[in-house]
């Protein structure tokens, strides 16, 4: 019987260990892509070329960086970037917290990370959208309902951030764009948003940024006691002979 119980238990054990080893070794990818469909009530995200949820960023990088809003995940959040597009808040920040393979974090006036805007901070709206790449998210304190104009664009899957942080957007056009952002805590010379809008508004075409002129050195200068320098002259180059055209021997 001892036996017996002893096969018995092993058994249960070789067809136990191998699922939690399954549980154990999924990937990140499977687990944040659990969107909990078919959950009744969820509001209907809006169409991707519903321009009133289009959130245009003109980066220094050199291109627009269209980000499709989601307002039925992030209202509150998704209505505070508009308001504050809408009051060119974000034109000029620079990305002033840049990770590579990780993120690129801006809509800080301050330039630290310690700043934000003058209205009130947002509740958290943690939801089921996971941490892609190109994933759109508030920055926040520790405090979860800090959150207020700063955000951060995903480079690369992140998913221990799901649930934890309000994702209201991702990209749909321009991510090379993000790419190209200056990488640095800071960045050594940090990437900027030239102009952001919403799309419904109208905004002029994307116009790149005329490239910075060198800084002029001045005049030159002779040192005490030096002969100013005298321009060497150069003999003119004599014109080759002109060659005959070849004709075919006969």
């Amino acid at each position: 019987m001892r036996v017996l119980a002893t096969l018995a238990m092993m058994m249960a054990s070789l067809v136990a260990v191998p699922a939690q080893a399954q549980s154990k070794i999924q990937t990140p990818a499977k687990v944040a892509q659990v969107l909990e469909d078919n959950v009744t009530g969820r509001p209907t995200p809006p169409p991707i070329t519903d321009k009133d949820n289009l959130w245009l960023l003109d980066l220094s990088t050199g291109g627009r960086v269209t980000i499709w809003l989601r307002p039925d995940v992030a209202p509150k959040m998704v209505e505070r970037i508009k308001t504050l597009t809408r009051r060119h808040f974000y034109d000029g920040l620079a990305f002033h917290r840049v990770i590579d393979g990780f993120m690129a974090q801006g809509g800080d006036p301050k330039g630290d990370g310690t700043g934000g805007s003058d209205l009130p901070n947002v509740e958290a709206e943690f939801n089921y959208l996971p941490h892609v790449r190109g994933s759109v998210a508030a920055a926040r304190a520790d405090d979860p309902n800090s959150a207020n104009s700063q955000f951060y664009i995903v480079f690369q899957p992140r998913f221990a951030l799901d649930k934890k942080y309000t994702v209201f957007g991702r990209v749909l056009d321009g991510m090379q764009y993000v790419d190209a952002i200056e990488r640095g805590e800071p960045p050594a010379n940090p990437s900027r948003i030239v102009h952001a809008y919403i799309a419904a508004d109208n905004p002029p075409a994307y116009v790149p940024l005329a490239p910075t002129p060198a800084p002029s050195l001045g005049a030159p200068v002779t040192l005490p006691g030096a002969a100013p320098a005298t321009p060497v002259r150069r003999p003119a180059a004599k014109a080759a002979p002109a060659k005959k055209a070849a004709t075919a021997t006969k």
